[in-house]
């Protein structure tokens, strides 16, 4: 089993690890800073670099088990297993991803409707909503959304059993992705705290530590797609 540094610490760029396997879809090792695509966030890249060797990374994916994979860039030759590497994190681009990540999160409050889908880019991420009409304010909800990533508020993890998150069932939003369970327990994302908090939901992911950091963001188009489903697409604006 992989362990999973980006949940120890989302901040951390740079990190030791050793080689455990190089498997048909990319290679494990026995601790990674590298984020595997999931929940609508992208797999991490960057690279790894070695005595005599480098490999640049081009995506990371869930493999069997509770294996993550490191998957190599085109042409990019790997370490072999028992090799002591150093991980290298595309860190700005990461740290997009949990700009919009968290950013996305604060939607789910100004538009509190079910989330039917979702995902997450460097500049830009969208949620789908069980929406029949589009709202008739979009300006409104932009200011609504702004003011909630200025109040700076602490983002924050928690965990719950499996068997709380189902005496629980709104905490979850979405609607098409159903959280993670059969492990006993559950990873949540409380955004606020107290009486200030404004959000707690199931989450894998990574995210900022406090809303200011996100920046302003923009909301774009508000698409239809299907009977009863709108896109909402937001941009980050810096």
């Amino acid at each position: 089993m992989t362990r999973m540094l980006f949940r120890d610490d989302a901040y951390r760029s740079e990190a030791p690890a050793t080689v455990t396997e190089v498997a048909e879809g990319g290679v494990a090792l026995d601790a990674t800073l590298f984020y595997p695509r999931g929940g609508g966030q992208p797999g991490d890249c960057g690279r790894l670099v070695w005595a005599g060797g480098e490999m640049a990374v081009a995506d990371t994916v869930k493999g069997a088990g509770a294996a993550i994979l490191l998957v190599p860039a085109e042409g990019a030759t790997p370490p072999p297993p028992g090799t002591a590497v150093v991980q290298h994190l595309d860190w700005n681009r990461r740290h997009r991803h949990m700009r919009v990540h968290t950013a996305l999160h604060l939607l789910s409050v100004v538009i509190p409707l079910p989330v039917t889908g979702g995902a997450i880019g460097a500049e830009k991420g969208r949620l789908d909503f069980d929406m029949e009409e589009a709202p008739e304010d979009k300006a409104a909800l932009q200011e609504a959304l702004n003011a909630l990533i200025a109040r700076d508020l602490p983002v924050t993890e928690d965990w719950i059993t499996d068997d709380d998150l189902a005496a629980n069932p709104g905490l979850v939003k979405t609607m098409s992705v159903a959280p993670p369970t059969g492990q006993g327990r559950v990873r949540l994302i409380r955004i606020g705290q107290g009486d200030a908090q404004v959000d707690l939901q199931p989450c894998g992911g990574t995210h900022v530590a406090r809303t200011g950091e996100i920046g302003p963001v923009r909301l774009g188009k508000i698409e239809k797609k299907g009977r009863q489903n709108r896109r909402v697409n937001l941009h980050l604006e810096t």
